[in-house]
């Protein structure tokens, strides 16, 4: 087939939405399907580039502003976009839009499958549930567009139920409409040296500062466990609220045992989960939690967040420990339970490193042609 993947946002900046669409697109590729990536340029201009052999297209992708300054800039800018996303479906006519994280792509892709008469796949990645700048419900035209495209689409998936829950319960798609399609990990990422700094015995958990992520809570909570003088807590990630954290260590009398390494490239991260006694995912809310996944990758127990997809996957005891994050006493005897026992810590790192090999790319790809195939019967 001529698959168009549309996403939020595409290599080389680095998240799950970008990291998914990548291995699909390559996975798509090597099975003898025809792929092109339309994705949003961050700066308004316009360019083709190649990345891994496939072609990217980065494409202005204005929306209307409630100001009448802002819908005069949206005047003169749409219809040169409207022209380049054509100029795109012509150069590969797709035989089906798959659009990954609704936002402004999400809004051109359905406008141009509508008018071209082009089978549409939606899939959610959590964006309506970790949407810390409040987008779907502070624009109404975010909402109404993503109402739209659902309705439009043929098929729907979701990173997990709790996402297509969402989309039920506040955005219209008729309940048993979508269909579950778990994340996917590369399970041979190479691995660095990690983050000057730090110590032999440490917690870790990665990410963006912000609040969703939980890290304040985690670090109340290392604040509150009874762990050994030797054991740091390292949070690897920049953000908004990385000098926050910073000072909410040094307030809680932590401050000296907790690391802030800052951004930290893929490599880095693999070393930092690999040498943790314990990894942890504290999100207030988790899609999915392609966190827990990396945890598993490199062989480190694994705490995770009630709050999100992570239940869905991660057996409570057998591979990981799920606690509320807000329960910060019971996340800090989490902590110093697998701190304490090694041998339970064992037993859940090595349950997690066979758990793991279930979620791999080829899995994610799978599903997606099946759903492709349905679309074409």
């Amino acid at each position: 087939m001529r698959i168009a993947l549309t996403a939020s946002s595409y290599a080389p900046h680095i998240g799950g939405v970008e990291e998914h669409v990548r291995n699909v697109a390559r996975g798509l590729v090597a099975r003898g399907h025809e792929v092109a990536v339309w994705t949003v340029a961050r700066d308004g201009r316009f360019r083709v580039r190649t990345v891994d052999g496939i072609e990217v297209w980065e494409l202005p992708a204005p929306l209307p502003e409630r100001s009448a300054a802002g819908l005069a800039r949206f005047a003169v800018r749409m219809p040169r976009a409207a022209l380049l996303w054509s100029r795109a479906v012509r150069a590969l006519r797709p035989e089906l839009i798959h659009v990954h994280c609704f936002g402004p792509n999400g809004t051109y892709a359905r406008v141009i499958a509508r008018l071209a008469g082009i089978p549409l796949v939606l899939s959610s990645h959590g964006e309506t549930l970790a949407d810390d700048a409040s987008v779907f419900t502070s624009s109404r035209f975010a909402a109404a567009s993503l109402r739209r495209g659902l309705a439009a689409a043929s098929h729907v998936t979701g990173c997990s139920q709790l996402a297509l829950d969402d989309l039920v319960a506040r955005f219209g798609l008729a309940p048993g409409r979508g269909t579950v399609v778990f994340n996917g990990i590369d399970l041979d990422e190479p691995v660095g040296a990690p983050p000057a700094g730090t110590g032999e015995r440490y917690i870790a958990a990665v990410g963006r500062a912000q609040r969703l992520k939980g890290f304040d809570l985690l670090v109340d909570a290392f604040a509150r466990a009874e762990l050994p003088r030797d054991v740091q807590l390292v949070i690897g990630g920049g953000g908004p609220a990385l000098e926050q954290l910073r000072m909410q260590a040094e307030r809680l009398g932590v401050g000296d045992r907790v690391h802030l390494p800052g951004w930290l490239d893929r490599p880095a991260v693999g070393a930092l989960r690999r040498g943790a006694s314990v990894g942890v995912v504290p999100s207030r809310t988790e899609p999915f939690g392609i966190a827990a996944l990396e945890v598993w990758r490199a062989g480190s127990p694994l705490i995770a967040t009630t709050r999100g997809g992570t239940v869905e996957f991660v057996r409570d005891g057998d591979d990981g420990l799920l606690v509320d994050p807000e329960d910060t006493e019971a996340l800090a005897a989490a902590l110093a339970a697998l701190i304490d026992d090694e041998e339970r810590a064992a037993r859940l790192a090595a349950a997690g490193s066979a758990r793991v090999r279930a979620f791999t790319w080829e899995r994610v790809v799978d599903a997606y042609e099946r759903i492709y195939r349905g679309i074409g019967e």
